[in-house]
């Protein structure tokens, strides 16, 4: 399961790679209810699992996800593709 506390610029490889991990063995639904800390590097990551899901044919859901990162999200114009369940 992806364990994540921050998606911020310091963190952004890290859960990159993780999350890609998770998506790799099957995983379509991240939790980001841990997530104290994020800024625009944790959409991007967001954003990036979310292609190599489509890639691989899923569909990645995002629950949880932090009251910032809905606005940078929006602030964007990218909302629409983090879908939160």
């Amino acid at each position: 399961m992806l364990s994540l506390d921050a998606l911020t610029f310091e963190s952004a490889r890290g859960a990159l790679e993780q999350g890609c991990a998770a998506i790799s063995a099957g995983e379509t639904q991240f939790d980001l209810g841990g997530v104290s800390a994020a800024d625009s590097s944790g959409v991007a990551v967001l954003l990036a699992w979310q292609r190599l899901a489509n890639k691989a044919g899923q569909r990645l859901t995002f629950t949880n996800v932090p009251e910032n990162v809905q606005k940078l999200a929006a602030l964007y114009g990218v909302d629409q593709l983090l879908p939160q369940s």
